[in-house]
């Protein structure tokens, strides 16, 4: 056969677009495919104590008593009636067993302004931290929020930042799920700064390089749309040189900084939409996280009350997750059951469409739906969320036609090329 371009010409184009392939392995890595957990838990740093997350797990059951039961939480929560008895049962394990997955300790708007005594308690939250991690009782990830980086608080939650970690790093090395929040940002310089914040902390200590990570809440209008009219969230994931793990929404300081009346501050306000889609597109491809924000109408009081908040609560969730953003806020142990209840439900219903999608890819099968190799990863990042969170289990999985561990292959395309392993 001929051809009309000679090696000469190819090699051209290699020369031409290899700086462009090395920047895209650099900045959009993929997800490294690691378990993200379902929610975030937001406790006052003064709060915390040994068995926090027990304790969560015991005032969530108390409360699913007295609002009448598993059952008055299953029809808050919209559960279909084949699904009940599976999503009752694995809500009350989930709330015996690990009815926290990620726990941030609050030393932020969640605690207040004490001036110095927050050493104290700084202190205290990392050697309570060491002390659950001694008696295998912390959470699987676990961190703190800190003060921003704006003027008047900088070097408070710097301060606070470094007694955590010191305090921590005293008794033994750093958990594997250690999570740290950078609050407010609103200039790629202050990710900048904790960058060179977690370098030097690093030296201090003898970790290695690009141990600590952080996660950027997306809170004020500065870190969407910048002065220059760019997206600037998608400048600081970059300028995180890595180290940027998520994206996370504060649904009312976010609201507020628009003048959005405090009766229509929700994280389903078309504002927030706005927001989301934005850090959405910027965290795409980077294998940095995303996690929507709260609501603040808590699941307390009488027992219609509590149930109204739970169905407000599954609803978010299940929105929240339809959309893309697998990760949200609680704020009382009564929000557990509906946000565990939500999200059981939402990976339960599609398991056996997906896995059947999947299958016929797999197999080359023809079928009605005709997927492409991205549309397969999305099926199987969907099929690794539920079995990641218990929703689905793994021999379930293999009922339904898909080997769990054949997942990781879809998973990481890019990987397995290298590799030579077709994926």
């Amino acid at each position: 056969m001929s051809t009309t371009l000679d090696e000469g010409a190819l090699r051209a184009v290699e020369d031409l677009l290899a700086p462009v392939d090395a920047r895209l392995d650099r900045d959009y890595p993929g997800d490294d495919v690691s378990r993200q957990p379902v929610h975030t838990v937001y406790v006052p740093a003064d709060r915390y104590g040994v068995g926090l997350a027990r304790d969560w797990g015991e005032q969530a059951r108390a409360a699913l008593e007295r609002a009448g039961g598993t059952e008055a939480l299953l029809e808050a929560a919209r559960v279909p009636a084949d699904l009940r008895d599976a999503v009752a049962a694995q809500v009350a394990s989930k709330l015996e067993c690990e009815p926290v997955e990620d726990l941030r300790i609050d030393l932020e708007d969640g605690y207040g302004d004490h001036g110095d005594a927050e050493d104290d308690v700084a202190v205290a939250a990392g050697r309570t931290l060491r002390t659950e991690l001694e008696q295998g009782v912390a959470t699987p990830f676990v961190g703190i929020r800190f003060k921003s980086f704006e003027r008047p608080t900088r070097r408070r939650g710097l301060r606070t930042l470094d007694l955590f970690l010191t305090t921590l790093l005293e008794g033994g090395d750093l958990p594997d799920g250690l999570l740290l929040t950078l609050p407010k940002v609103t200039a790629v310089e202050q990710v900048e700064a904790m960058v060179a914040v977690c370098d030097r902390i690093e030296q201090a200590h003898g970790l290695p390089a690009g141990r600590l990570g952080f996660e950027v809440q997306v809170e004020t209008p500065q870190s969407i749309l910048g002065p220059d009219g760019t997206a600037l969230v998608a400048r600081m994931v970059h300028a995180g040189e890595g180290r940027v793990t998520g994206l996370h929404y504060g649904t009312y300081d976010y609201s507020a900084s628009l003048g959005i009346s405090a009766a229509q501050q929700s994280m389903e306000h078309p504002a927030a939409d706005h927001a989301k889609a934005v850090m959405q597109l910027a965290a795409a491809g980077t294998g940095v996280r995303l996690s929507d924000g709260s609501t603040n109408v808590l699941p307390v009081g009488e027992p219609e009350d509590v149930r109204s908040a739970w169905a407000l609560h599954a609803r978010l969730v299940r929105r929240s997750l339809e959309r893309g953003y697998y990760q949200g806020w609680d704020l009382h142990p009564a929000q557990l059951p509906s946000r565990f209840a939500a999200t059981y439900t939402f990976y339960r219903e599609g398991t056996a469409a997906a896995a059947a999608r999947l299958r016929a890819y797999l197999a080359r099968e023809e079928g009605a739906v005709m997927d492409e190799p991205a549309t397969a990863r999305a099926l199987a990042w969907f099929l690794q969320r539920g079995l990641d969170c218990g929703a689905v289990l793994g021999e379930e999985l293999a009922a339904a036609g898909v080997d769990p561990s054949a997942l990781g292959a879809l998973l990481r395309p890019r990987a397995d090329a290298e590799a030579g392993t077709p994926a």
